[in-house]
């Protein structure tokens, strides 16, 4: 490969996938003190701890499993690291972190560090130059990881005087993970260059491995986002309750 040996290593091959687990030590260091770092200062409060714990689990799961190496090979492997991120990890972390996003000024900026963060670097240019740079790699992950952490904690823990905006961006943010997941998904051609010579081994042509790719972004992305989004209309509704009876 011109672009050089990727984070996770050289492509696999089916039969080896078992064994390639991320080791990386600097990695499990850094995920281990960020979880010991989150649990204490949620100490006392058994509930948060436990969602923040799962949620570092996952991401640990995300970044040590073999899903690391196919992430090499496959489009929708990387996709789907991402949604595990993303949709699942995030959530929980963000969940588990005390309310501090009490003011309107926090919301928007999540919202469009997120949808920043999302499409930059599934755009082609971005998401090969991956792939030659451990540092834009992490750059990558850290700013899809963070932003949605930061997005979620204020979608999950907002006050009901909030829930009219954070229905909206709620709302913004399931339209826009769905139009690049159906972007990707009904494309003519395959866009992603790492991966012209790699998912065959697996079965795939590039455009039906990106194809898959968008849907388990398009799919997931919008359904989750829609749930939270009718959490919030359910709160607003119960503040306007009171002026609606009076």
């Amino acid at each position: 490969m011109a672009y050089g040996v990727p984070y996770c290593g050289a492509p696999p091959m089916p039969g080896d996938l078992a064994g390639r687990f991320n080791g990386d030590p600097v990695l499990m260091a850094a995920l281990l003190l960020l979880t010991l770092l989150h649990a204490r200062m949620l100490r006392g409060d058994n509930q948060r701890v436990s969602l923040a714990l799962v949620g570092w689990i996952m991401a640990a799961g995300a970044f040590l499993s073999p899903l690391c190496a196919l992430s090499v090979s496959l489009f929708s492997a990387r996709v789907g690291q991402h949604m595990i991120l993303i949709l699942i990890a995030a959530p929980l972390i963000g969940l588990a972190t005390p309310p501090r996003w009490e003011r309107p000024g926090h919301l928007w900026p999540a919202t469009l560090a997120f949808m920043a963060a999302l499409w930059f670097w599934h755009m082609p240019t971005p998401y090969t130059a991956t792939f030659w740079s451990t540092t834009l790699y992490w750059t990558m992950h850290a700013t899809l990881f963070g932003s949605a952490i930061w997005l979620w904690s204020v979608l999950l823990s907002h006050p009901p005087r909030l829930a009219a905006s954070a229905l909206a961006a709620g709302t913004i943010s399931s339209m826009q993970m769905g139009l690049l997941g159906a972007i990707l998904t009904l494309s003519g051609h395959a866009m992603f260059v790492p991966h012209y010579f790699t998912a065959s081994a697996w079965g795939f042509t590039p455009l039906s491995d990106q194809q898959l790719g968008g849907a388990l972004m398009w799919v997931p992305g919008c359904l989750l986002f829609l749930i939270v989004g009718l959490r919030s209309m359910a709160m607003l509704w119960r503040a306007l309750e009171p002026a609606r009876l009076a």
